[in-house]
This record gives C-alpha cells, structure tokens and sequence, in this order.
C-alpha cells in the first residue's frame, strides 16, 4: 500500500473536528476548541500547498508551516486535556499523531536543505 500523508493529514484534521464536537462548550474550552481546530486543519492545508509549491523554497516554507502546525496542535490537546480531564486519553491518543506528524515534518524540512 502506497504511503498517502495527503489523506493523512486530511483524515487527521477530520479526527480534530469529530473530537471537538464531542467537547462541551464552555467559556474556558470555546477558544481552546477553536485555536484546535485552526491549528490541525491547517496542516493539511499547508501540506497541499506544499505539493503545489512553485520552487523548492517554496516547497520547503510550506512544510515548516505543517511543522509548526502539527506542534502547536499538540500544546491545544494538552491544554485541551487539562481543561477536560474525562477526554485525557482521547487528547493523548491524537497527541501521538500530532507528534508523528511533526517528526515527518521535522524529517523533510531537513531533506529540503
């Protein structure tokens, strides 16, 4: 089976929202379900810009947004974790992909050089 980060970062931004919409709206988690949900979308956004780049600068510049994207996304579940204990083990499970992503990530910027 042919490796697909496209789809994965797309599925896992889908993963984000479901679990967001799970969440109960309070005035403490509205922003934190917000800033998550930019934040994760996001890096599947950039990596299909990233694949559409117009030079390798370019290429490069849009994969050290998905970086930064896939690392922020781990500080909102953290947080995220904090203000609702009972979803810990759902925020740790999307952490680790979150982590995932952010060492691919990490591993082609350094491809890029």
């Amino acid at each position: 089976m042919k490796y697909n980060l496209e789809e994965r970062t797309a599925k896992y931004g889908e993963d984000i929202i479901i679990f967001a919409k799970k969440l109960k709206e309070t005035t403490i988690s509205k922003p934190l379900i917000s800033q998550i949900i930019r934040s994760a979308t996001s890096i599947g956004a950039n990596y299909m810009e990233a694949n559409q780049a117009s030079s390798r600068r370019d290429f490069k510049n849009k994969i050290h947004f998905c970086r930064k994207e896939s690392n922020e996304t781990k500080h909102w579940l953290r947080t995220i974790s904090a203000a609702n204990p009972e979803k810990k083990e759902n925020c740790r499970e999307l952490w680790k992909e979150a982590h995932e992503l952010t060492l691919i990530f990490s591993k082609i910027s350094l491809k890029c050089k």
